[in-house]
């Protein structure tokens, strides 16, 4: 009569034993993304949609200022030339916006140990909120790529640039939210970061314009700019001409998301502003 109970006991004693996740808590990193991109999904109007329609206003208001006005020595309109500059806005805009946001809100709403309880290293956390930031980035550039097709002609040359660039953008601002969101104790500090550092940077990366008008010292400065490598080597992508060096930006693009992701690491590692 007492073997089921004994079974019992011992079928609870091996699901109470600890897992071996092994070097990379796949299950767990998964998990985490899972969640997160699920976080954007459930308000896909506010996530997605508006991004879209702030974008395609852009494309209208500029494209009716200046009409089919040729640009670069007059091989390309400014509606062709401006689009992609408008898709790569909306991958860095929003995939910095999903990272930070999520990051501050649980540390707002308190359930920030939720996030530091599970077995999951810096590393993985990191990877994690990159992937999720940078997914939705490319599902917001992708909708507005979509939504730009029936008003402009955004063929593509070259398919490289737009994942390489695409991902890479994406991966970089996301991870910039993360840091930001560890370090921000309210929605103002986040705000003060976009409005005076990510829109800026955007705006004067050559996204309206080619920087080769621009005089000195105004075309140095646009060359440290990194917002200008990913939104020239995205460009390049569909109207087969960049301003710079492709090379330059596949090397800046791949240091950059590298110093950012070992900044990361070791914050999340110390639990700086999350243990306290």
């Amino acid at each position: 009569m007492n073997r089921p109970l004994l079974h019992n006991h011992a079928d609870m004693a091996a699901r109470l034993e600890p897992r071996d996740v092994g070097a990379i808590n796949w299950l767990g990193v998964w998990t985490l993304y899972a969640k997160e991109v699920h976080r954007f999904l459930k308000i896909t109007l506010q996530s997605i949609i508006a991004p879209v329609v702030t974008t395609l206003l852009f494309l209208a208001v500029f494209t009716l200022a200046f009409g089919d006005r040729a640009v670069l020595g007059g091989e390309v309109s400014f509606p062709r030339f401006l689009a992609p500059g408008l898709i790569m806005m909306a991958i860095v805009q929003n995939s910095f916006a999903n990272s930070a946001s999520s990051i501050l809100i649980s540390k707002i709403q308190g359930n920030i140990v939720d996030l530091m309880m599970p077995p999951l290293g810096p590393g993985e956390l990191s990877f994690c909120f990159a992937a999720s930031g940078a997914t939705r980035g490319l599902l917001c550039g992708a909708a507005v790529a979509v939504g730009m097709a029936f008003f402009v002609d955004n063929s593509v040359t070259h398919i490289w640039p737009i994942l390489f660039y695409g991902i890479t953008a994406g991966l970089f601002l996301s991870q910039i939210g993360l840091l930001v969101g560890i370090w921000a104790d309210k929605f103002d500090h986040m705000a003060t970061i976009t409005n005076f550092i990510i829109t800026p940077l955007a705006f004067l990366s050559g996204t309206f314009y080619s920087i080769d008008r621009l005089p000195e010292p105004w075309y140095g400065l646009s060359q440290i700019n990194p917002f200008f490598y990913m939104i020239d080597g995205f460009r390049y992508a569909f109207i087969d001409r960049a301003d710079g060096s492709l090379a330059i930006g596949v090397g800046i693009m791949i240091a950059l998301n590298a110093i950012i992701w070992t900044i990361n690491y070791l914050v999340l590692r110390n639990g700086w502003k999350l243990k306290s």
